[in-house]
């Protein structure tokens, strides 16, 4: 019986969950035992913290107002739910607590009533948070992330399998339109959240950062005036003495594109309904240029909530077979250029999660 009842809770958890595909669908309470729906905070870049107020890391606090008070007015709103589920280190009530961190930090970030992050009763904020990123490890070059890898593999073995909030100020960072953008242990150092803050608040940067390859698409041609604001974005890229060595083809007729795929005998462009070709001057060149236009192309499609994806491999499979010479044909380019890269374009119907970046390949030459 207890088994078919926490099968029954299991099956209710992932119904609600599915439910609610959207940071601003949950609701919680604030300090005062009040519903507050997270919608209030459309348009805002959160970072969403389980805190203690007798732990380690409690000094955290402070490097968090800081933080909150350098972003505040651009956008932040740090969002903190005490949690006593890590050594039973935030004791008492919510406003015991809040009287803690005012008379010792001075905190002015909003803080909720407390909560569980793990197990049978935890938030379903939490449920959403974890099932969009899940633990990425602590840093083991970090003395306490090494000791919190040790301590909690004894306990263990395979804890880092799960995605479960490991330990206190665990953190959230959510973007401006609601996404997940990235989860931090508690050992991440505060100064890598600020940049990524920075990133996030600027609409330039969290447009750079947001931007994926897309490989699904729904079956829905891009609207004619939004292909040409991205053809605009990119022939406004610069170029070696403003040569602009460029060709641009924009495909529309959808005809053509299952033409080409029935050709071929399979979908060349992941099924996107659009395709931008760009082409470079056959006796070589301007592919510098031609870069710099296509990722001011990429970057004005998902600012407009479209899908990109980059593809030189289609480009040669055009090049060489001739049955689907026609495709090449109908581009109508200029005998003295050739066919470089295709950008598939349209809106996404998938929303791939970043891959990582090795920031170690950035070197910083200082003054000696």
């Amino acid at each position: 019986m207890k088994r078919v009842l926490l099968s029954l809770m299991a099956m209710l958890g992932v119904l609600t969950l599915s439910a609610q595909t959207s940071i601003y669908d949950f609701k919680v309470k604030d300090d005062a035992g009040s519903d507050v729906s997270l919608a209030q905070y459309k348009g805002k870049v959160l970072l969403i913290v389980n805190t203690a107020t007798r732990c380690g890391f409690t000094p955290q606090y402070k490097e968090l107002e800081e933080l909150y008070q350098k972003y505040q007015a651009a956008g932040l709103e740090i969002l903190d739910f005490p949690c006593n589920q890590f050594g039973e280190q935030a004791p008492g009530s919510i406003q015991e607590i809040k009287q803690f961190c005012t008379a010792n930090f001075g905190i002015q970030f909003p803080q909720f009533d407390k909560i569980e992050v793990n197990g049978a009763n935890e938030h379903p904020l939490y449920t959403y948070l974890k099932s969009q990123k899940s633990f990425g490890g602590f840093d083991l070059n970090d003395k306490i992330g090494k000791l919190l890898d040790d301590m909690m593999r004894k306990r263990d073995a395979n804890y880092d399998k799960n995605a479960d909030i490991k330990w206190n100020f665990t953190k959230f960072l959510i973007s401006r339109d609601g996404r997940v953008v990235k989860r931090y242990e508690p050992t991440d150092k505060i100064t890598d959240i600020d940049i990524d803050v920075q990133l996030e608040l600027n609409p330039t940067l969290s447009t750079i950062m947001a931007r994926r390859s897309v490989r699904k698409y729904l079956n829905q041609a891009v609207e004619h005036d939004k292909l040409e604001v991205v053809a605009r974005a990119g022939i406004n890229a610069p170029s070696g003495v403003n040569r602009q060595p460029w060709i641009v083809r924009i495909v529309e007729d959808q005809q053509l594109i299952a033409d080409v795929n029935q050709a071929a005998g399979r979908s060349l462009f992941y099924g996107a309904p659009n395709l931008i070709c760009v082409c470079t001057p056959a006796a070589g060149g301007g592919e510098l240029d031609a870069g710099l236009l296509g990722e001011n192309m990429m970057l004005a499609a998902q600012a407009l909530g479209l899908g990109t994806v980059c593809m030189g491999g289609p480009v040669r499979f055009l090049l060489s077979d001739e049955k689907c010479k026609f495709f090449i044909d109908r581009l109508d380019i200029p005998a003295d250029y050739k066919l470089n890269y295709i950008l598939a374009i349209g809106y996404p119907n998938e929303q791939p999660n970043a891959k990582p970046r090795d920031a170690a390949k950035v070197k910083f030459i200082k003054s000696l």
